[in-house]
This record gives C-alpha cells, sequence and structure tokens, in this order.
C-alpha cells in the first residue's frame, strides 16, 4: 500500500515533521510504504531515503505564490503516482487525511483581530495571503474526497466543526505523542549543572524555560512583560526558537530594562538541556493547536504555565501540574511566575508533571494512529 505524505518545507524543528517521524512505524506496521512530498527536505530526517522523496519545487514570488504553486503541484504529482492514501499537513483540497497541525487559520485570524489595534484590523483584512489561507481551508474540509482530519487536540475539532461543514465522524482527536524515555527527569538532574553553567544561570536563581517558534501567537511578548512585571531580580526567561522580528523582542526586553535575565537563543536541535536548566516551562500561546514542547517539559518533570487557548490547556491540571494563563492578562501571568517560583520546586509538582505525560507516550499515539490508518487502509 502505497502512501503520499505532503509537507512543504521538511526541516528538523517542526511539529509537524515530529510527528511524522513518529506515525512512519505506525504506517509501516499498517503494511504502508511512505514517500514524502516536498519542496526542500534536510537530508537524513526520520530516515527518508533519497528515493522515498519526491521534490516538487515550482517558481514562486511571495508566501501567497508559494502556497498556492506547491498545492497544484503536489496535487498533481500524487494523482500521477497512484497513491493508495495522501496524508497532507499542508491545506490542499483533495487528500485523504488531513493532519491540523496548525490549527484553524481562521479561527486565529478571530483572535487577532480581538486584541489588535485599528491599523493591524485594517491589515489582516487586506493581506490577501490570509484570504488565500481560509479559502485553501474550507475547500479541503469540505471537499468530498476527505476521509478523515487528524486533530492533535478537543479544542482544535470544536474550531473545524464550528467553522466548517464536515461531518464529527471525520475528525479524530489524536494528541500529539512524546517519548518517555528521550525526555526524562533523569535526563533532567543528569543535564542540569553543566546546562545551568552553560546558559549562565546562578545558583538561586529561577529559570523559565520558554520553546516555540513564531513569537507573536506564541506569546513572547507577554512572558517577557511579565517578567519585568514580577520584580524578581532572580527570575530568568531562557527562550528558544526562530522568528523574523526577533530582534523587536531583544527590544523590548532591553527597554524593560531586563539586560541578561531574558535571553534569546535562537533554535537548538536538542533543547533538553534548556528543560534541564529551567525550573518552570513558559508558553503563554495566544493559540496553538497543541505544543508538543509543553508536552516535553512535562516529560522532564517541569511544571508548566500554557495559554488558555491551547490544547496543552487540556491536560494541564491549573495548580499541580502547571497553570493556565491568559495571555493579554500581563498582570496575572506575572502573578503565576511568581506562584511557580514558590511551588515548582516541590516533588509533588515535578512527580504531577511526569505522570500528565505518561498519559501521552508515543506507543499510545502510534496506536491511535496504527488503528485509524488500518481502517482506511
Amino acid at each position: 500500500m502505497r502512501v503520499a505524505i505532503v509537507r512543504q518545507r521538511y526541516n528538523a524543528y517542526g511539529g509537524a515533521e515530529r510527528f511524522i517521524e513518529r506515525a512512519l512505524p505506525a504506517l509501516e506496521r499498517a503494511g504502508a510504504e511512505a514517500t514524502l512530498i516536498a519542496r526542500s527536505w534536510e537530508d537524513g530526517n526520520a530516515g527518508w531515503r533519497a528515493d522515498r522523496v519526491l521534490r516538487v519545487d515550482p517558481f514562486h514570488v511571495g508566501s501567497l505564490w508559494r502556497d498556492w504553486s506547491f498545492a497544484n503541484a503536489a496535487r498533481k504529482a500524487w494523482r500521477a503516482g497512484g497513491f493508495d492514501l495522501v496524508q497532507s499537513h499542508e491545506r490542499i483540497a483533495g487528500c485523504d487525511i488531513y493532519r491540523a497541525g496548525d490549527g484553524v487559520h481562521r479561527r486565529w485570524l478571530e483572535i487577532r483581530r480581538a486584541t489588535a489595534g485599528p491599523l493591524e484590523r485594517l491589515g489582516v483584512a487586506l493581506n490577501p495571503y490570509h484570504r488565500y489561507v481560509c479559502a485553501a481551508e474550507r475547500g479541503m474540509f469540505e471537499h468530498p474526497r476527505l476521509r478523515a482530519v487528524i486533530c492533535n487536540s478537543s479544542m482544535v475539532r470544536e474550531d473545524i466543526l464550528r467553522c466548517f461543514r464536515v461531518e464529527l465522524r471525520k475528525l479524530h482527536v489524536i494528541h500529539n505523542g512524546v517519548d518517555l524515555e528521550h525526555f526524562h527527569p533523569r535526563r533532567r538532574a543528569a543535564l542540569r549543572a553543566a546546562a545551568r553553567a552553560e546558559l549562565g544561570v546562578a545558583e538561586g536563581e529561577f529559570a523559565f524555560a520558554y520553546v516555540g517558534s513564531g513569537f507573536a501567537r506564541k506569546g513572547l511578548d507577554a512572558a517577557i512583560g511579565a517578567l519585568a512585571q514580577c520584580g524578581e531580580a532572580r527570575f530568568r526567561l531562557l527562550a528558544a526558537g526562530r522568528d523574523r522580528d526577533a530582534e523587536r523582542y531583544r527590544a523590548q526586553a532591553r527597554a524593560a530594562g531586563l539586560g541578561e535575565r531574558a535571553r534569546l537563543l535562537g533554535a537548538r536541535d536538542d533543547v533538553r538541556p534548556l528543560y534541564a536548566a529551567a525550573d518552570c516551562f513558559i508558553l503563554p500561546t495566544r493559540y496553538d493547536p497543541f505544543p508538543g514542547a509543553a508536552l516535553e517539559a512535562l516529560a522532564m518533570g517541569l511544571p508548566v504555565i500554557v495559554g488558555r487557548r491551547s490544547g496543552a490547556a487540556e491536560v494541564v491540571r491549573h495548580g499541580e501540574s502547571g497553570w493556565v494563563c491568559d495571555p493579554e492578562d500581563v498582570a496575572g501571568l506575572a502573578q503565576l511566575m511568581r506562584e511557580a517560583a514558590r511551588a515548582a520546586a516541590a516533588e509533588r509538582m515535578a512527580a504531577a508533571a511526569r505522570a500528565t505525560a505518561e498519559r501521552y507516550g508515543i506507543e499510545d499515539m502510534a496506536r491511535k494512529l496504527t488503528d485509524l490508518y488500518a481502517t482506511l487502509l
């Protein structure tokens, strides 16, 4: 059985790529041979051999043309290839399975408009790229060929049902899975001293780890603002991730007088040393289907602070394994950070964090995927 996996840019840092790497064994167990259809990919990821990658890279200028041209080329490629099943991680009408790892773009725009100023709202309304993405979403979700949607949180499933005409039976909630051995409290203990020394976290200081790319959506400005409001000289914020406007966030930290207390570290291949150095994980995202980083931190025994419009909020027990915040309430977020500093050192919180992650192990996700693929194949 031949299966096509569609991802426009396949790189080592994305949540979709980590999902694909974990899904591949499940596909193989279901008797499938997978081929990656991509515009670009990093050699060696997930064991993809060159003969199992179908590269389509049509000419483009700008993001709208980029996505439109890739969608058309990918669709033409999978039709020519005669694949039995097409699983897309991009919004392309005509696929059999769509993994809604990016949530619902229309819902994100609603949230963004609710807090934006007049000029930003006007810019969003006039931006043709947003209109294209919303139209592509509708065309894909309401396409008759679509057989299944993998939702990585109940929040995403409800957003899809509210925004599109799609049957409930097609929507399957399969939460992200975490490698419970790769991310383990004993690894945190082993790496902690060296990681804190490397990152300049002194004894007695309390470090918050932030992991996520796309800082505006994932609330890095709220985390920096809350750190400034805390008034705690011993607090540190260590942020890993990519963003084209990273300098704007460095400027925010400088303007707040935080200096080295807020550091932007860029993308990291291995985030375990960052979790090891930290005392609490923070991701006050404004909209996030299910941040895998939050699950990784929980697996290493770190309590977490996550945004209320995040799939991770579904698994966190407020005050036990972490806290749920409103990213727009910076003063409230600062209060939660102070509460975390009082409570996070307690062994019970580390144990509760790990116990939460253990309900979402990678094998459980693989089993659910295998069941779904077997049904569809």
